[in-house]
């Protein structure tokens, strides 16, 4: 009776959750937590909340992937509207901290509602496509890229360049498996480079300063180049094997900025070294392997333009934080997925885990 229990509860808890996906999220989870630790050893208490939004995120990751693809798409456009609201709110009445308003002010919290349209933007774009799949033309491209550009503005106005790139990549990912042309594709590109001009005087003086500090960090050693400095030295200071759990020097004597954040990269970089980054490297590449592998086998187009997207984005979350950490791009608000301290960002990733494996296990109990 108690193993029959037992055995019922398990295949209940189970049933919509994918492996792979979970294993391999899983291992980074793990990692990033010894890596907080180490980042943040003198401040135990983070590595408790941490813990918690770990879990969280893997309770967020399992409710989500209960909910077929179908209803999923539901959720498509009301959250898109709420969210684009939630953004103008944000312009008009946001708290301003640091010289950007992302807040709003709930009175006994805040809320950054630029992290829902991370998910609400590609879950709007794959409905429309899906709606109009039958007849898409041209206009139906453009209509998409007026959807994609509405929160993009907003969220850059902020100004959030990091979260803005994030919510451009997600929708854009969406419209590209859509099967946007290339032709489009080119003339984008060519269009993008000829605004370019433009686009410098439009930037703020510190995401200028960013950039340039990006062609020579040693401008402006003390100041916006500190970060390049420090997290390239900490990287290279790893060698091959790395300086050991909690060894790490530049990390202990507090010379590598936001070390349990956006720069947790570098600090696991300078503990495990060449082959560290490298086991790292290889299971950021499984988990977007993997998502890329659900998409390919979705068995209508919502389901593989949304994974898809969930797919390249987690690759865009990636390749913007390593690079950046490594002094390849300009210094920007992105987190390492899974490895970074925090809650909002942690959570919105398990999310998109969540609708691969909600994709991938309806579609194999269809099969069945």
């Amino acid at each position: 009776m108690f193993e029959h229990f037992w055995h019922r509860t398990w295949t209940r808890l189970s049933k919509h959750v994918d492996a792979p996906l979970l294993l391999i999220t899983g291992l980074i989870m793990i990692t990033g937590l010894a890596t907080v630790y180490s980042a943040t050893y003198d401040a135990n208490n983070r590595l408790f909340a941490q813990s918690l939004n770990m879990l969280v995120g893997l309770c967020a990751m399992w409710v989500v992937a209960q909910f077929p693809p179908q209803k999923l798409m539901g959720f498509g456009v009301p959250l898109y509207i709420v969210g684009v609201i939630l953004l103008v709110f944000v312009f008009l009445f946001g708290v301003k901290v640091n010289g950007a308003r992302r807040w709003l002010s709930l009175g006994f919290t805040r809320i950054q509602p630029s992290e829902v349209l991370k998910i609400a933007v590609p879950l709007m774009l794959a409905w429309y496509f899906h709606k109009h799949e039958a007849m898409l033309k041209f206009r139906h491209y453009v209509v998409a890229c007026l959807l994609l550009l509405v929160p993009f503005a907003l969220i850059a106005k902020q100004p959030d360049l990091g979260t803005a790139i994030l919510v451009g990549a997600g929708g854009f990912y969406v419209i590209f498996f859509a099967g946007l042309p290339w032709q489009v594709i080119f003339g984008l590109a060519a269009a993008a480079g000829a605004a370019a001009p433009f686009v410098w005087t439009m930037l703020h003086d510190y995401q200028r300063k960013r950039i340039l500090t990006l062609i020579d960090p040693t401008s402006d050693p003390l100041g916006a180049g500190y970060h390049i400095i420090q997290s390239t030295i900490a990287i290279g200071s790893g060698g091959t094997f790395g300086k050991g759990w909690l060894e790490g020097t530049q990390t202990h004597l507090e010379f590598i900025p936001e070390r349990h954040t956006d720069f947790i990269f570098a600090v696991f970089s300078e503990e495990r070294g060449l082959l560290g980054n490298s086991i790292l490297v290889l299971l950021y590449f499984l988990l977007v392997a993997r998502g890329l592998m659900i998409a390919a086998n979705a068995s209508t187009l919502f389901a593989r333009v949304m994974a898809g997207s969930v797919a390249l984005s987690l690759f865009t979350y990636v390749f913007v934080n390593m690079g950046m950490v490594s002094g390849i791009l300009p210094v920007v608000g992105v987190p390492l997925p899974f490895m970074s301290y925090g809650g909002t960002a942690l959570v919105t990733l398990s999310i998109g885990i969540g609708i691969l494996m909600s994709i991938q296990t309806h579609r194999m109990l269809v099969r069945k």
